[in-house]
């Protein structure tokens, strides 16, 4: 008869997920949606007509979920719209678009 070889498994040594979170985009009325669909065009990749739909959702509802991913990857993204800079077609806009980190509900 064969031996049943069971293997012990340690909780410690098990690798955990990291949960996804979401880089959220607020508006605001010192940005252009050209401005907007630009700026996720090169910090995101998102194709023209996905970033138009996402300046639409953040002058609609007010904010808009851009990305999704690690932690680390969701605030390396916000930290590259934060240092994006001002809408130049806009003369009182002093800097970049506001965005958070929050954690994907699941």
């Amino acid at each position: 008869m064969p031996t049943e070889v069971v293997p012990v498994v340690h909780p410690e040594n098990q690798t955990k997920i990291q949960p996804p979170y979401h880089v959220v985009l607020w508006d605001d009325q010192d940005h252009t949606y050209d401005y907007v669909i630009e700026m996720l065009g090169r910090i995101f990749g998102h194709d023209t007509a996905t970033a138009f739909r996402m300046a639409q959702e953040v002058d609609t509802v007010g904010r808009c979920n851009v990305f999704t991913g690690s932690l680390e990857q969701a605030e390396f993204k916000r930290d590259k719209i934060h240092g994006y800079g001002a809408d130049p077609k806009i003369p009182r806009c002093k800097g970049s678009m506001s965005a958070t980190v929050e954690p994907a509900e699941g």
